[in-house]
């Protein structure tokens, strides 16, 4: 785990935790009834969790198997205690008890969006306008990270398990425990640990460890293509095709609206879904330079431009469950564990 205030790595310590609230490991074991599993939220996620003043909380409980708690926990601390927006979630405080590592946030009732989206009972929920909400949400939490906040910050690990929902569904990006800060003149980075989640990451950064806001954005280009059609990106379409190949099939023979969930497609919608299909393949691209900036996204999304640039073939060499490609002056380890793809690239 690499933890970072910037790009050139600085070794965190527990200084940086002196103007964030402390929270013991009782009251927060006695919020969660103990981490009971009828709390859990997602992977290390507790909630609700309820203080002894009432507050409610959602507590994450860093692995101590991994053995990356604490740079883990500083990482996200760092990052995220300096950001304040309305689509990013709140932190409140931390834990650091023996080999305890805590982070405690805002509790958000509705959970992730991917509880929502790849759920048949629930996905109905979402319709076309609180999707669209939701995909302009998140790309405004994702530029204030990258060009609006005191720092320049790529997320590294944009998925939807990540997006937590508020009571009005609005979305608010979480899990800063991969970010990197970015100094005010660098534009991309390489990293000898390529740690992600398989389906969202970009061919530069699984196969090269190049990341950048261009590796962001095409995360956030699957997240469309997702929210729009309400199927993972692992998921197989006609042909065995994943979700990007079908939406580029589509795309080429006419249909990109036929992506839609059918629950909201609407002819109302066509053009508007469209157009997002559009913008998600724009995101996607192979090459990052292709792609656009989260704030040309922000502007396709919001304005009636009617002059979008064709998408290239977007970057789906997706095999067996680990990326394939041929690399001359490069050899890959690669481990799937669950949705979680480790790529550690080495120099031969």
């Amino acid at each position: 785990m690499e933890a970072l205030t910037t790009v050139n790595e600085s070794a965190p310590n527990q200084g940086n935790l002196k103007d964030l609230p402390l929270f013991e490991f009782k009251v927060l074991a006695a919020s969660t009834d103990n981490f009971s599993l009828i709390n859990k939220l997602g992977q290390g996620g507790f909630g609700p969790g309820r203080l002894p003043e009432g507050k409610e909380i959602a507590v994450k409980r860093l692995s101590r198997a991994s053995g990356q708690g604490l740079e883990e926990l500083m990482n996200e601390v760092v990052v995220i205690s300096k950001l304040q927006h309305r689509n990013l979630v709140k932190l409140l405080g931390c834990c650091i008890e023996g080999e305890e590592r805590l982070l405690v946030y805002e509790y958000m009732p509705k959970k992730s969006l991917d509880a929502y989206l790849f759920d048949p009972l629930k996905q109905k929920i979402l319709d076309w306008r609180t999707r669209f909400n939701i995909m302009e949400g998140i790309c405004r939490g994702l530029l204030y990270l990258h060009r609006d906040s005191r720092l320049k910050i790529i997320h590294r690990d944009l998925k939807a398990s990540n997006i937590l929902l508020d009571d009005n569904l609005n979305p608010k990006i979480s899990d800063f425990g991969l970010a990197r800060v970015f100094q005010v003149n660098e534009d991309e980075a390489n990293t000898i640990r390529v740690v992600g989640t398989y389906g969202y990451m970009s061919p530069e950064y699984a196969m090269e460890g190049l990341f950048s806001e261009k590796s962001d954005v095409f995360s956030l280009g699957v997240l469309f293509l997702e929210i729009i059609s309400g199927r993972k990106n692992s998921h197989k379409e006609e042909n065995n095709l994943n979700l990007l190949a079908y939406a580029w099939k589509l795309w080429n023979e006419g249909e990109a609206a036929s992506l839609a969930d059918p629950i909201v497609l609407d002819e109302s919608f066509v053009k508007e879904i469209t157009k997002c299909v559009h913008i998600g393949l724009l995101c996607v691209q192979e090459i990052a330079n292709d792609r656009p900036s989260v704030s040309t996204v922000i502007g396709m999304l919001t304005t009636e431009i009617t002059n979008l640039p064709e998408p290239k073939q977007p970057a789906f060499i997706a095999r067996g469950g680990v990326y394939e490609a041929e690399c001359s002056d490069q050899s890959s380890q690669k481990v799937s564990i669950n949705d979680v793809s480790l790529t550690t690239v080495t120099g031969r």
